[in-house]
């Protein structure tokens, strides 16, 4: 690829922010003698409430909630009251003393009800378990395929994309620690990674397709395992993501977590054989790297990173993970900058994707400061940080 000028110049005119081998998350400015460390998780949420108020951050949707739960994350960190009222505000868009009005068809309109259990544990407000009553009374009714795998959305029959675990079944046991509903809500959340895992799992190469199709009428979905043919990045963090938040629910007696912690293990393996040995980063579609119109993304990166440096912590694998994940930290740093009007933007990060070819994963945008990839910087922060 040939140099883009323009590009080079606004460069020149920002200063890049690189990690160090410590990884960790309040860094001193690179080659500037005396520089105050700097907190980035605040940096980045400090710049998207300079450029969006809640009114105009978007509507309901996958992207925000991730986005959201990141900062609120950050808010509970530091305290930060601000924070915590940017992302009332944002959800009182949507939740009357009524609940909520959705008839949650999908699985990614579930994704930004992850907070609600949170905002009614944080404010006492009647209207956030109003809403997260609602949500969890449609799981009963949501489709599933024969061996309980819930539909990425109605209209998708029979489909299990790797993304959507992510999307519903961290609220659906969040809910039943907060609410006392664990019988049903640890069960079937801890039931779907696995299934999901089951169906998508290559483990010649430690890794997940994206998609799978129940009865094989998809045209991406032919062969004898009726799933996808590529391994696109950030489809197999979501899961990966999910299994690391259901494993901080679960009791350590509950029968599935030993799957949980195998899913782990199998996707921290895969991580570190296709990482990126020069930038710490991982592939658009992680084991192509060698195709000249591959990419690193920024956010699947991020969501590697945070899975296995809390799985080291945890102890779900062992201390030789621990330099992965640090370069894995300073690769994603490398994609942070910051503007001489003091906002920081974090590049490279894919835009949202269905399944598809090679040609199709290699031409999604590589958007700046996409939600997708600030939610997951810092979720990936607040872990790397501490």
């Amino acid at each position: 690829m040939s140099p883009d000028p323009l590009r080079a110049a606004r460069l020149s005119r920002r200063t890049v922010l690189a990690g160090t081998a410590g990884a960790v998350g309040a860094l001193a400015l690179p080659g500037v003698a005396g520089a105050a460390p700097v907190d980035w998780s605040r940096a980045v949420v400090d710049s998207t409430m300079k450029r969006h108020t809640p009114a105009t951050l978007g509507g309901w949707g996958y992207t925000r909630g991730l986005y959201l739960y990141g900062q609120y994350l950050v808010y509970k960190r530091t305290g930060e009251k601000s924070y915590l009222d940017f992302i009332l505000a944002w959800y009182d868009r949507f939740v009357t003393e009524s609940g909520i009005s959705n008839n949650f068809t999908n699985l990614d309109a579930m994704r930004s009800g992850q907070m609600f259990p949170l905002l009614y544990t944080e404010t006492g407000q009647a209207k956030y378990k109003t809403a997260a009553d609602q949500l969890r009374a449609r799981f009963p009714s949501y489709p599933r395929t024969s061996d309980g795998g819930m539909f990425h959305a109605t209209s998708r029959v029979g489909q299990l994309w790797a993304d959507g675990v992510y999307m519903a079944q961290p609220f659906l046991a969040l809910y039943g620690k907060t609410f006392g509903d664990a019988a049903y809500c640890y069960e079937e959340a801890a039931k779907n990674v696995s299934v999901y895992f089951d169906r998508l799992k290559e483990p010649a190469k430690g890794l997940l397709y994206h998609a799978y199709d129940e009865d094989g009428s998809e045209p991406w979905a032919s062969g004898p395992g009726r799933h996808s043919k590529f391994h696109w990045g950030r489809a197999i963090g979501w899961l990966g993501m999910t299994a690391i938040d259901l494993l901080e629910i679960l009791p350590r007696d509950h029968p599935r977590r030993r799957r949980l912690v195998d899913v782990v293990k199998f996707l921290a393996a895969g991580y570190a054989r296709w990482q990126d040995r020069a930038s710490g980063r991982w592939f658009q579609v992680v084991d192509r790297g060698g195709d000249k119109d591959n990419w690193l993304e920024t956010s699947a990166s991020a969501m590697y990173t945070f899975l296995l440096s809390r799985a080291v912590e945890r102890g779900y694998v062992g201390p030789e993970y621990r330099p992965v994940a640090a370069k894995g930290y300073r690769g994603v740093l490398s994609q942070v900058s910051t503007g001489p009007d003091g906002t920081t933007d974090i590049s490279n990060i894919s835009e949202g994707t269905n399944v598809g070819d090679t040609a199709y994963y290699y031409a999604r945008k590589r958007n700046t400061n996409d939600f997708h990839g600030l939610g997951a910087f810092l979720i990936m922060n607040e872990q790397l940080a501490r």
